[in-house]
């Protein structure tokens, strides 16, 4: 662990420390900071953390720097409590274009128009299908075969995850080791988070349930699920998958860190407290430790000067 100074502790976030979370290079950086995208400075504050994260993924899904440019100008001339856009909104891409969520519905920034945004219940109806029949268990020994025919897809999908192979590559690798064993739950979960990172969210969907009916007590694919319902903007479920996953597994630090940022987003300020100080007790030394404790003490100051 590398030690920093109290200067460093009080006064932002270095810009190089920044690159490295983000996985952004100091050329990419200076191009977002000309085109204004970005503010230039030295050292970070935590919204300017939020807008570069937002920045990399509209970035990586495709959207041009002039698209985003002309995005965020709409927004703060639409929206006058607006001042940064990307650290103040939850951003996505549907079919290439930048959505806006607002209130639970859907904006697309530079018309204002309202965009239809069908409610995730009636989607599930819809999808219910009667299920097949049981088909017979196989004899132990075959069973124990696809088992450990499965093990080595997996195996082999994490290697191919790790050595940077296309996701094609990985996704094959992952239906195998499912087509071997349907219950292979660390399978699903990958494969459903490589769709998730391809914007495929009904297949990640899918995935993760199914992790959950093989294994109800399988904290990540909570947690997964909790990450796809806020990612589009249903607060109320992906507050209840994260709860969930720390129900099952009380240190999962992880979990307290995104619900401590739902609910600032939700202006839930005392609820946000609590979990930035479970997420600390867990996690307090990390990069992203130290932006839960600037965090934390914003907010312990805002509601002292209440």
């Amino acid at each position: 662990m590398v030690q920093q100074s109290t200067a460093e502790n009080t006064a932002g976030y270095a810009r190089d420390d920044v690159k490295r979370m983000l996985g952004v290079s100091e050329r990419q950086l200076h191009a977002w900071e000309k085109r204004d995208l970005v503010r230039p400075l030295d050292r970070l504050e935590f919204s300017d953390l939020l807008a570069l994260k937002t920045l990399v993924k509209l970035t990586e899904l495709g959207v041009t720097p002039l698209r985003i440019k002309t995005a965020i100008d709409a927004l703060k001339t639409r929206l006058k409590d607006v001042d940064q856009p990307l650290a103040q909104l939850r951003m996505t891409v549907d079919n290439g274009r930048i959505t806006v969520h607002i209130s639970g519905t859907l904006m697309e920034p530079v018309s204002g128009q309202l965009l239809l945004d069908f409610d995730a219940k009636e989607i599930e109806k819809l999808r219910a299908f009667p299920l097949a029949k049981p088909t017979p268990e196989p004899p132990a020994a075959d069973l124990a075969a696809r088992e450990k025919a499965s093990e080595v897809w997996f195996q082999k999908g994490l290697t191919l995850e790790e050595s940077g192979a296309t996701s094609g590559e990985a996704i094959a690798a992952y239906k195998k080791a499912i087509e071997a064993n349907p219950d292979a739950c660390g399978a699903l979960v990958n494969l459903g988070t490589i769709y998730f990172r391809l914007r495929r969210m009904k297949e990640a969907s899918e995935c993760y349930r199914r992790a959950l009916q093989a294994d109800p007590d399988y904290a990540l694919a909570h947690f997964n699920l909790g990450n796809l319902h806020d990612e589009q903007g249903d607060v109320e479920s992906a507050r209840g998958y994260y709860l969930a996953a720390i129900r099952l597994n009380s240190r999962y630090a992880d979990a307290y860190f995104n619900l401590a940022l739902l609910c600032e987003r939700n202006n839930e300020i005392l609820q946000a407290i609590g979990y930035w100080q479970q997420y600390l007790k867990l996690d307090g030394s990390s990069e992203w430790a130290r932006a839960a404790r600037k965090q934390l003490d914003r907010l312990k100051d805002s509601v002292r000067h209440k």
